[in-house]
């Protein structure tokens, strides 16, 4: 398939998509208010317009890119407005606001990144950045805590979360020191007790992001960002080199960092007796995950019907709309309905992940995979926490979930996704070829 015939496909599946964001939008009021929306012409227009000029700038600015991801991203940030306006119209307002944030930002990084390898020429720059806006909250002035959770900077009086924008920063630091010392990485000439390692020296990264992992963990009460980090880097780690030990040893540190945490943090002892038995603490720590586990079941199979849901009754409406609007679609559209939300990430997977397999530059398969996992993994933690796989997170679910930080840094994201889709599918000139099951650097 040639860039022309991606365009066409990505047009396609996006007007497929402002279909079913209309229709989601209609029967949503009239489930709730039994009366069809005044606002749903402006409401189609604004969407219609903000899709089609992502779209206009795909076709311009990076024409032999991938054509599933936009649509994707399109369509769950559509059904993300039309629950968020379910729950709170004045939260929708705002998150209609920072989608067009989000759009423009967009389009910029695909109009200022016309090549993802000139971004390696700032490698140490880039780590700085991103550990700076991860500690950013720390900061006695502008950080602000917000249920019980110090990740959040007062800017201009909005409330802004760095880490989100960190993660984008650090994923570009990884890809470009995995692949300048991804073969030192492979070396084992060090042996401790059955194991073979590299040289301590190259353990550092490793041994770092366990640090700064645990710092987040301990010091911001946020135990969803650090997961997310130190998986991240392991994962990117292990691609490059192809070697299991990275993250069977970054497993244990991360598992020894947790247990010291639950041991000395009254927070993170909260939230994984939750996660055991939500049932004891249902009325304090556990209440959001026995509500939420209600909540599903009375969504069965079918769901109740957009509109019909009762959501989490006494959490407040941002919480809802922030850490809890899977278990909204969960109960309103059933099991076929959350079924077809995690199929859209798989999409996104899958179509990131064939990207990093087609990509024959390790700079290009690093960064492809590492924003791949980036996205998909954040949502896997939240819906994993509110099926009760993991322990409970406030992380937010990547463009379903109300919150400005997120979806604008995510907007940015997938544009160097694209834009790596770009340059991967020019050289091959869109001909199709083999499947690799490895995706490691070194093959």
């Amino acid at each position: 398939m040639n860039g022309k015939d991606r365009r066409t496909t990505e047009l396609g599946l996006i007007l497929l998509g402002l279909v079913i964001i209309g229709a989601a939008y209609t029967l949503a009021s009239l489930g709730s208010r039994a009366s069809l929306p005044a606002d749903v012409v402006p409401f189609l227009a604004m969407v219609v317009a903000l899709v089609i000029v992502a779209h206009i700038a795909v076709r311009r600015l990076a024409p032999n890119a991938d054509g599933i991801i936009l649509p994707v991203v399109a369509l769950l940030n559509g059904l993300g407005y039309v629950f968020i306006a379910r729950i709170d119209q004045d939260l929708a307002i705002k998150q209609a606001g920072w989608t067009a944030v989000g759009v423009v930002a967009f389009v910029a990084t695909l109009a200022l990144v016309r090549k993802v390898k000139t971004l390696a020429n700032y490698g140490y720059t880039l780590l700085f950045i991103g550990l700076g806006l991860l500690l950013l909250p720390l900061l006695p002035v502008v950080g602000k805590e917000i249920n019980g959770a110090r990740i959040w900077i007062n800017l201009g009086g909005f409330s802004v979360q760095p880490a989100e924008f960190a993660k984008i920063a650090l994923i570009l630091f990884f890809a470009t020191y995995l692949v300048k010392n991804r073969e030192l990485l492979g070396l084992t000439n060090w042996r401790l007790g059955p194991l073979h390692l590299p040289a301590p020296k190259f353990l550092a990264p490793v041994i770092l992001a366990w640090g700064v992992a645990l710092l987040v963990m301990i010091a911001q009460k946020d135990l969803g960002s650090a997961l997310l980090f130190f998986v991240l880097f392991l994962s990117m780690m292990w691609i490059a080199t192809e070697r299991l030990i990275y993250p069977v040893m970054g497993g244990l540190l991360f598992a020894a960092g947790a247990t010291i945490a639950w041991s000395q943090l009254g927070h993170v002892q909260d939230r994984v007796t939750a996660w055991l038995n939500p049932w004891d603490v249902a009325g304090g720590s556990g209440y959001q995950i026995v509500q939420g586990t209600y909540a599903l079941a009375w969504g069965g199979m079918g769901g109740q019907g957009l509109g019909r849901g009762y959501g989490i009754p006494g959490l407040g409406k941002a919480f809802v709309a922030t850490d809890s609007i899977f278990v909204v679609i969960g109960e309103e559209l059933g099991v076929f309905g959350s079924t077809a939300v995690l199929a859209a990430f798989l999409l996104i997977a899958g179509a990131g992940f064939r990207i990093a397999m087609r990509a024959d530059d390790p700079y290009h398969k690093l960064l492809a995979a590492g924003l791949t996992v980036s996205l998909t993994f954040q949502a896997f933690v939240i819906m994993g926490g509110l099926l009760r796989v993991l322990p409970l997170t406030g992380i937010t679910l990547p463009f379903l979930s109300y919150g400005g930080s997120s979806l604008v840094a995510n907007y940015v994201l997938v544009a160097l996704l694209i834009r790596t889709s770009d340059e991967v599918y020019d050289r091959s000139d869109g001909a199709a070829r083999p499947s690799r099951v490895r995706i490691g650097v070194g093959q």
